[in-house]
């Protein structure tokens, strides 16, 4: 991963400080030389770096929000929005929309200059899973605010404390055979956490990305069959996957709860989003942000080091869904056990800063 060199030094607000992107986003823009201030809901439990200022808030409550777009009585010149129910549950679609309705006045009245959100990345003109349509309304509620949004669109992000990735990880190791409905052939673009971070940061270091909306991936793209093989691949095992022509949402969320620890609703939601293609068909971003790109296995292999070195890994207890540990796939047409990838589960903040639990992907 390479960082361009700062050359301003601004004033910076994170929401979601506490999550899976969050907490590797602020520690990032202090290297860079930023004065951070992190917007989170319980400042007691939150263990922030030097330097960072703390502003205890809930977007829920938006009489909560205006201290945090100041830092030493100067406004910040521009924040980060990583917030997102990606767990669900009833509401989550009302309770993301208050959020970001409350950030985007309280960033207006303020006089913040540019926002930065981290979207989920899927065509328009399909038809978007039920997650990532409310990723596009957050998206578009920010736009109305009266700064800059910049808006990045990532797929998959593979690395410690993904929900999807957890997922994808949990799957791999446990099972050597998969019955799979056909979702498992739909087209995906995974990117690396480190390379999800350089991309954020280094907008702010581009005038011209201010106002404007980017994909963002990394350098290869693949079939979640071939996600899940790969990843596998890392615990030395091969994996077998047998298509079936019928697995409907339901049964594939039911499945996928019984052999992953995924909470309901977010087994629900992952399943849902695998019916988008994920791919960056918009390579802007690469002139104007140059990132030296993650390989997909080097990606994996960092997070399942993390993990273990955490205390978080999956283990490779392997229960099989009917057969051997082979290589192959076997047609008969269906998807993996439905894994990842709604397109803009990516920067996973669970909740919202005021919803449930803060982070599981901030």
């Amino acid at each position: 991963m390479v960082l361009p060199a700062v050359t301003t030094i601004m004033r910076v607000l994170v929401t979601g400080a506490t999550g899976f992107v969050g907490s590797r986003l602020v520690p990032a823009l202090l290297d860079r030389g930023h004065e951070v201030v992190a917007l989170v809901r319980d400042a007691e439990s939150y263990r922030p770096p030097a330097g960072v200022h703390v502003v205890e808030g809930d977007l829920l409550e938006p009489e909560t929000l205006p201290p945090a777009f100041r830092i030493d009585g100067s406004v910040v010149d521009a924040a980060y929005y990583l917030v997102h129910s990606i767990e669900g549950g009833p509401g989550y679609e009302e309770r993301d929309r208050n959020c970001a309705r409350n950030f985007a006045t309280a960033a207006s009245e303020a006089g913040v200059e540019r926002v930065v959100y981290l979207g989920g990345l899927g065509e328009d003109r399909e038809e978007l899973s039920e997650h990532l349509r409310s990723r596009r309304e957050v998206e578009r509620l920010l736009g109305e605010g009266s700064y800059a949004l910049t808006t990045l669109r990532a797929a998959i992000v593979i690395g410690e404390g993904s929900a999807s990735f957890e997922v994808i990880r949990g799957l791999a190791s446990r099972l050597p055979v998969m019955v799979t409905p056909k979702w498992v052939d739909t087209l995906c673009q995974p990117i690396a956490i480190d390379d999800v971070v350089a991309y954020l940061a280094g907008v702010l270091d581009v005038p011209e990305t201010a106002g404007d909306t980017y994909e963002i991936g990394g350098p290869e793209v693949f079939t979640y069959a071939e996600i899940l093989r790969r990843t596998r691949q890392q615990f030395g095992h091969g994996l077998r996957i047998v298509r079936v022509p019928v697995l409907s949402p339901g049964l594939s969320a039911r499945w996928l709860r019984l052999v992953t620890d995924v909470d309901p609703y977010l087994a629900r939601s992952l399943v849902e989003g695998l019916r988008n293609t994920v791919v960056v068909e918009d390579e802007r971003i690469r002139d104007l942000v140059p990132v030296d790109e993650t390989p997909f296995d080097l990606a994996v292999a960092r997070a399942i080091d993390e993990a273990n070195a955490s205390g978080a890994g999956s283990g490779s207890n392997e229960s099989s869904s009917g057969g051997g540990d082979g290589g192959n796939e076997t047609d008969g047409e269906g998807v993996s056990a439905d894994v990842a990838g709604d397109g803009g589960q990516t920067n996973e903040t669970t909740a919202s800063e005021g919803a449930s639990a803060e982070g599981r992907s901030a």
